[in-house]
């Protein structure tokens, strides 16, 4: 039988450190509720895009776009990168 050891702590946090951590639960919250947001836009959007393929309304792949291209995009993260700071 394994037996796991539990800690409990409680932190009395001043006036900064509240602040501080009720900001980064604050941009945490706003991140996860954003990209929430844009997984249900996409599965909205390709429920939508399914049922056209199905009707025959797109016989074909015009929606899928140019091919992917790996090096293209990291290179583009690089340069994004540089230009803004995060």
């Amino acid at each position: 039988m394994n037996v796991k050891k539990t800690f409990k702590f409680r932190i009395y946090p001043n006036h900064e450190q509240i602040e501080l951590i009720n900001k980064t639960f604050g941009c945490s919250r706003f991140i996860y509720n954003y990209f929430v947001g844009k997984q249900k836009n996409k599965d909205a959007y390709w429920s939508i895009v399914n049922e056209m393929v199905q009707n025959g309304q797109l016989s074909q792949n015009n929606w899928k776009g140019e091919f992917f291209n790996k090096n293209q995009s990291i290179k583009a993260v690089r340069e994004l990168k540089k230009t803004y700071s995060f």
